[in-house]
């Protein structure tokens, strides 16, 4: 017997009959012999009519009603699959997070789980009950609903299957797995049989979308291994799980990409210490990343620093750097807000040699300019024209033989 935790999203559960189909294949794991529980989310859409209405009725609802709100989405959720489970003639109870309790701290709308309190699923599980938890919310210690942020409830399956020990996190989706890059980019993406957690890190901060960071992370900290699977077939999908010898084969794991990042420039910055702590640390401060930082430092002991910032942080990034720029006697500034991020991810990286040189030359080849670099044990990327980013991706793709893993040629 095998003690499986099931993650279905807002696609999977989004009308009665996925959810009825849900339900048959959560019973089909069970009757299997398998000890289930099961992680929902909010049925397609409903988390974001639920938003609107706050933002309808407040411009700045408080942020614990907020999560009183929308946290409401899941308890429909779990009532229904555990009501259709019912139906069909097996024992099921649903359970919100803060009746488990799922602990958390009090950071509301973006909480981090803290610990989880097992006893009762693992008493309910003893009893031959299929249970059915509310992901995306848990209980603060003062006894306040909160909430994980957007794709939480990832974070709830990886630490319940954590705090469980379970043998398998599946977490269902509406794609069958992980690719080597966006099939719908590159119709001739391979899924991935195997990843490991540190290449799933990378992906999913670079722009694949198919995994919630936190939750590769807490599965990283915890050894949890997850089958990311889609919910509309039985195929079975991608293992995301500890590096093994197999995976350093593999050159390159995934091609990601990213156009959701700005680029902003400060002009003729003159070259001592501080300087940086000087641009940064406002930058810092008001919340704002900073991802990949390049310096050019000119004859005359000026130089020039280029970063990129998430596009939507642009407007405020650049209302600050304004606010810099004269204090630290800069010459400029400028911006550009049509660029793409394009990365390769591997971990046979650390292994083999070459790899970004093929990276360079691939995109030299088809007149890519490549205006930013940076790398990682597992990672290069770099920062292009927006208007180059599918060809980047679909040359790239074929350069590394990404095409021809699943055929296995």
């Amino acid at each position: 017997m095998a003690l499986v935790v099931q993650k279905y999203g807002g696609t999977s559960v989004g009308t009665v009959e996925k959810i009825r189909n849900v339900a048959r294949r959560v019973a089909r794991t069970f009757d299997e012999g398998n000890e289930v529980v099961v992680i929902v989310s909010a049925m397609a859409g409903e988390t974001n009519r639920l938003v609107a209405l706050a933002d309808e009725i407040s411009e700045f609802p408080s942020e614990r009603e907020y999560d009183v709100l929308v946290s409401t989405g899941e308890q429909v959720t779990i009532s229904l699959l555990s009501m259709c489970l019912q139906s069909m003639g097996y024992k099921a109870k649903s359970y919100l997070g803060s009746q488990i309790p799922v602990l958390t701290d009090s950071a509301h709308s973006r909480a981090r789980i803290k610990s989880i309190d097992d006893k009762k699923i693992r008493e309910d599980l003893q009893s031959g009950t299929i249970l059915i938890v509310a992901g995306f919310q848990g209980i603060d210690p003062a006894g306040n609903i909160t909430t994980l942020g957007r794709g939480g409830s990832d974070t709830s399956a990886v630490a319940v299957a954590a705090a469980l020990k379970a043998d398998v996190c599946e977490i269902y989706t509406d794609v069958d797995g992980v690719y080597t890059t966006d099939p719908r980019m590159v119709p001739d993406a391979s899924k991935i049989e195997k990843i490991s957690y540190e290449e799933m890190l990378e992906m999913a901060s670079l722009g694949a979308k198919v995994l919630q960071i936190r939750s590769v992370e807490f599965a990283k900290k915890y050894n949890v291994v997850i089958h990311v699977r889609s919910s509309f077939s039985d195929k079975p999908g991608t293992l995301v799980m500890k590096e093994d010898r197999d995976m350093e084969t593999v050159l390159v794991s995934g091609i990601a990409y990213n156009k959701d990042e700005a680029k902003i420039s400060i002009l003729g910055v003159p070259d001592q210490p501080g300087i940086a702590a000087q641009i940064f640390s406002p930058l810092g401060n008001a919340g704002i990343t900073v991802d990949m930082i390049i310096q050019n430092v000119s004859q005359d002991g000026k130089t020039d620093m280029t970063f990129t910032v998430p596009k939507a942080d642009c407007k405020k990034a650049l209302k600050i750097v304004e606010v810099i720029a004269p204090k630290i006697n800069a010459s400029g500034i400028k911006h550009d807000g049509d660029i793409a991020k394009v990365s390769i991810i591997g971990v046979g990286m650390r292994s083999h040699s070459g790899i970004a040189q093929t990276m360079f030359e691939t995109l030299a080849k088809e007149g890519i300019n490549i205006e930013m670099i940076s790398t990682s044990e597992i990672k290069v990327s770099c920062v292009v024209a927006a208007k180059y980013t599918e060809l980047a991706v679909r040359v790239l793709h074929e350069a590394f033989g990404l095409n021809k893993l699943e055929s296995g040629e």
